[in-house]
């Protein structure tokens, strides 16, 4: 009778002590729920549908806002809130294309200086109305300069219409020969021909007004 006593009494201890040792894990098992946020759902209908408090369920999930939860969020009941596993990610190095480096091309810049030379001036032309040496003299001289000053201020160059060089001769006693030597020449002749002398011919133009 006593050995069927002392063996229940060792099964019994041994039931306890196993039950002693599942506890932990079946009050673990029993004290974690959890409960997946769905579209609609409010932090007080969940506390209020698991017989909580929102104060307490706030504290479990470590909410800062209890008027903000995310569907999907996964919220501890009762018991202690799992410890997020943090992953983290380590973003790509981008890789950096070196881009090779462009050769500087140095353009040298030829600056070419123009240089204009004038032409050389053409010589100036010389005079070819220089005077010629004096046919008369005295008062003829006299007479025949003060008749070319009067006609042309003494220009072999001037001209009046058909009246040409220092003496005003027309071209038919000239015949194309303008130079001062002909000038003289045709104009002494013309004068002898027609007046006698340059005094005469400077006393009709005295009196005419040309000769």
């Amino acid at each position: 009778m006593k050995s069927t006593t002392n063996k229940i009494k060792t099964g019994l201890v041994g039931v306890a002590a196993a039950l002693a040792f599942l506890a932990p894990s079946l009050t673990f098992a029993q004290e974690t729920k959890t409960y997946t946020v769905k579209p609609g759902d409010t932090l007080s209908e969940i506390a209020e549908t698991y017989n909580t408090t929102v104060e307490k369920l706030a504290k479990l999930n470590n909410i800062k806002n209890v008027d903000l939860i995310f569907i999907d969020q996964v919220l501890v009941i009762d018991g202690e809130a799992p410890v997020a596993q943090t992953t983290t990610t380590e973003a790509p190095v981008a890789e950096v294309e070196e881009t090779p480096a462009v050769a500087e091309t140095v353009v040298e810049e030829t600056t070419y200086e123009e240089t204009y030379e004038a032409p050389a001036s053409a010589p100036a032309a010389a005079e070819s109305y220089s005077a010629p040496a004096a046919t008369v003299s005295g008062s003829e001289a006299e007479a025949k300069e003060w008749i070319a000053q009067k006609e042309s201020g003494g220009s072999y160059t001037a001209t009046n219409g058909r009246y040409i060089g220092r003496y005003q001769l027309t071209d038919s006693y000239l015949n194309g020969d303008y130079s001062a030597e002909n000038q003289e020449r045709v104009a002494d002749a013309y004068v002898a021909g027609r007046y006698g002398s340059w005094t005469a011919a400077k006393n009709f133009w005295l009196n005419n007004g040309w000769y």
